[in-house]
């Protein structure tokens, strides 16, 4: 059990820092090019994406550390936390192209690819562990929101 909390502990670090560093390319836009967007009428208030990603970061943490705590060795897990660590990449990828170039378009593409590797993500880690695949069911739903408020905010834009 010591074990299963030190991956859930240390795989909710490492997604905590990735979401820290990508808010850097976030901060860099948000309060001068983002606020001259136009935006669709369903696009939620600045505050609540800071404490969304906050859970959602949790969640993947402990969604990751729980398939994580089956066992490196097997194949299994190998190919869950490969998939997991490529969407971890493209989710900081996202605000690099989004935020950090304002390329609207171009991150409409990541987010697509992310979107992908969030359903393959949770496609492996249903195999490990089914509770580890629905504690991605959050991110995936956001994301799907995201996808859709990206296209808009391109489309508008």
């Amino acid at each position: 059990m010591k074990k299963k909390v030190t991956y859930i502990l240390l795989s909710v670090a490492v997604c905590l820092l990735i979401g820290f560093l990508s808010s850097f390319a976030t901060q860099s836009s948000v309060n001068d090019w983002y606020l001259s967007l136009n935006k669709p009428d369903f696009n939620p208030p600045n505050a609540i994406f800071a404490p969304v990603w906050a859970i959602l970061y949790v969640l993947m943490g402990v969604s990751a550390g729980i398939v994580w705590s089956k066992g490196f060795h097997h194949i299994w897990v190998k190919t869950a936390l490969y998939h997991f660590g490529f969407q971890l990449l493209f989710n900081a990828l996202w605000s690099i192209v989004f935020f950090g170039l304002k390329n609207p378009l171009g991150a409409l593409f990541v987010i697509l690819v992310l979107l992908t590797l969030i359903i393959l993500t949770i496609k492996w880690f249903r195999v490990v562990s089914k509770v580890a695949a629905f504690l991605l069911v959050p991110y995936l739903l956001w994301i799907c929101f995201a996808t859709l408020l990206n296209y808009k905010i391109w489309e508008l834009n």
